[in-house]
Parts: C-alpha cells; sequence; structure tokens
C-alpha cells in the first residue's frame, strides 16, 4: 500500500512511532511509545527505531522521521535537547543505513505543522500562522498563507537568564512545580514576545498539554486568535509521514 508509511516522532523524552495513512492523515495502528534513552546518541535512537519497527511489524522501505532539531537537507545543525554528537550528521544517510528502509527527516514542530496544514487547523487558515508544541522543549512551526517557514525554533529564542523553553515549556511547569495559573501566566508572556516578532493571525498549541488547554486557557491574552492542535499529540507522528510521502514524490 503505497500511502502506508511507518512514521517516528523522536523527542528528549519520548519516542513514538505508527504506521500512517499518509493520504487520509490517520493511524492505521496504535502508537508505541518508549523513553528516549538520557543522553542518547545515534545508536540509541537507531536501535530504539527499529525496535518500534519490530514492534508494528513494518515490511516497508522507506519511513519519515520528526527529530528535534534545525535539520537542512538531510543534516542535523543543532542539538538543544538531543546529544550533541548528532551535529552534522546526515540523519537521512545514517538511519538509512543503520536500518535498511529509506529515511526522510524533518524538524519535529514542521512536522507537526505539516499534519495541521494537510488535516487540520492550519488547512483553511490564511495569513500568519505560529503552531507550538509545548513538551520538554517548545517546538515551533510557522506559516505564511499555508507555505512552511521551516526551522524556526522559537523555543531557543533569548528570553530573562535563558531561552523561552527553559520558561514556558510542559517541563518547566513540572520542573518548578508550579500551578496551571502560575505556568499560563508564564506561559501567556512567551505568547506575547512572539506575537511581537512574527505577528500572527493564528496560534496553535501542540504536544501533549494542549489537551489540557482548559486549565490555563483563561490566563492567555493574545491578540491573535489561540486554539489546540487538532490532532493534538499524534500530529508529529502523522506529518512525519507526510514529509516522506511528500519526499518520495519528488525522487
Amino acid at each position: 500500500m503505497k500511502n502506508k508509511l511507518f512514521a517516528v516522532d523522536v523527542g528528549a523524552t519520548g519516542t513514538k512511532a505508527a504506521i500512517v495513512d499518509v493520504k487520509k492523515g490517520k493511524l492505521l495502528t496504535e502508537r508505541v511509545k518508549y523513553p528516549t534513552p538520557e543522553k542518547s546518541g545515534p545508536e540509541d535512537i537507531a536501535r530504539l527505531i527499529k525496535q518500534l519497527m519490530l514492534d508494528l511489524d513494518y515490511q516497508g522501505t522507506s519511513m519519515g522521521i520528526g527529530f528535534p532539531s534545525i535539520i537542512q537537507h538531510g543534516v542535523c545543525k543543532s542539538a538543544v535537547n538531543v546529544s550533541e554528537r548528532f551535529i552534522g550528521l546526515n540523519l537521512e544517510e545514517y538511519f538509512t543505513a543503520e536500518t535498511g528502509c529509506q529515511t526522510f527527516c524533518v524538524n519535529d514542530a514542521d512536522a507537526a505543522g505539516l499534519a495541521e496544514l494537510q488535516f487540520g487547523a492550519v488547512k483553511k487558515a490564511k495569513g500568519t500562522v505560529l503552531l507550538l508544541t509545548l513538551g520538554t522543549g517548545i517546538g515551533s512551526a510557522l506559516f505564511r498563507d499555508g507555505v512552511l517557514v521551516p526551522n524556526t525554533e522559537f523555543g531557543s529564542l533569548h528570553y530573562k537568564d535563558g531561552i523561552t523553553e527553559h520558561y514556558a515549556a510542559n517541563s518547566a511547569r513540572k520542573r518548578k512545580e508550579q500551578s496551571w495559573e502560575v505556568w499560563g501566566n508564564e506561559l501567556n508572556d512567551v505568547l506575547q514576545y512572539f506575537e511581537r516578532i512574527v505577528s500572527p493571525d493564528l496560534i496553535i498549541l501542540g504536544g501533549g498539554v494542549s489537551k489540557k488547554l482548559e486549565n490555563y486557557q483563561a490566563y492567555l491574552h493574545t491578540d491573535a486568535k489561540l486554539i489546540p492542535a487538532q490532532h493534538l499529540n499524534e500530529a508529529g507522528v502523522i506529518g512525519a509521514g507526510l514529509y516522506a510521502r511528500q519526499k518520495m514524490k519528488k525522487l
């Protein structure tokens, strides 16, 4: 089935995979998840991906990976929440060689954005749209009239004494044991900071904490309309599959 692809969403704390129907934007299997090994290097992630392929009995020849890094032409250019040993590595060549499966890699937040663009909240949106994934870090995907501006990495923007994700990622809320009100107000400040930079018409919140938007939405006061991602925490996996399919069509 040409529209059936194995897709992986590599996160700093958890790595998820499923087989995706890239024509309909739906998971064909359960989403299997494992903890991402702490300070994991390329060989650790390769081992984890091969285990996920076995778990899902994937027999195909291509796959997509969403990865928490700036990725240019398949090469990892940053390492905020992964080992610095990834920097300079051609992820597509490496994982293709390790798994025997032709691999296409995209920034993880851009993958989530692609899923929302084709099948979710961004599909009919006009103007500037900013999608944020709130997890271990803050991933970002920026669209202008439906066109993706890749590798924006808003979570790494300088903020106070660090970067924005150190204050407004879901991991910051857990680490500091903050109430929804305290964290919601901090997130609001960060969202307003982003608004001063790109003036979005729409902000979409993704990641696992997007399922709990009702707990902190009252503390968010943005000029832009703000909504949860339609695919919630599945968007990264779906988008990785979509990206692979798009790249395969160009070969």
